[in-house]
């Protein structure tokens, strides 16, 4: 199996430095409905402004209803169906664009719906499953295909299974699942007291 463990500046928990966004899945391998119940129940832990938990996901799994899955497969762009198509479980999440206690827009609802869905990554990680959210997916059609009110903003797609063999990937995908992982410098994204004024690592 491929491992690919950040290379951090500072030890950071191992939960956090070997998640990574595989392609290479299993669809063979059944994923049992107590790991899909607790990655759901991890994202439901998540924090959010005024505790609206404004996020929703839907869930697939191929092998409880494979009909209901490739309704959902079928609205994932034709770039990312060449590799999610190895992976048994796919989820969408959705943002609730307004606050439920009083209808008012709730613009931290995106950001509230990425933290439910990091919480979804990582315990999908804790279980030795393999997840990755993508973005190329046609969100209109996702919305009509399954009802989804004009309130909620598709978000992203996650796909979820146990890793395989690399071959399982074409020849594209074979080369974008063995890259090295890649991170901009800390300095360039963390600001110490002012704008653009790199934090640095002054602890040694």
């Amino acid at each position: 199996m491929l491992i690919k463990q950040a290379e951090t500046i500072v030890p950071i928990d191992s939960l956090l430095s070997r998640r990574w966004s595989m392609r290479a899945f299993d669809i063979n391998r059944k994923v049992p409905r107590d790991m899909i119940i607790s990655i759901c129940e991890a994202g439901r832990w998540a924090p959010s402004c005024f505790g609206d938990e404004p996020w929703r996901f839907l869930v697939w799994d191929v092998y409880d209803n494979e009909d209901a899955y490739l309704k959902a497969f079928d609205c994932i762009g034709d770039w990312n169906k060449r590799w999610v198509k190895t992976a048994p479980i796919i989820m969408a999440s959705f943002a609730d664009d307004r606050f439920r206690k009083n209808g008012d827009a709730n613009r931290w609802g995106q950001h509230d719906t990425g933290l439910a869905t990091q919480n979804v990554l990582l315990q999908a990680n804790a279980l030795g499953l393999g997840a990755h959210p993508l973005g190329g997916f046609d969100a209109n059609k996702l919305k009509q295909e399954f009802n989804v009110p004009d309130r909620f903003t598709p978000m992203a797609f996650i796909a979820i299974g146990y890793q395989t063999s690399e071959s399982v990937l074409d020849d594209d995908h074979k080369s974008e699942e063995s890259k090295p992982r890649f991170r901009r410098p800390l300095g360039t994204t963390f600001f110490a007291d002012y704008w653009e004024n790199g934090i640095v690592d002054d602890s040694n």
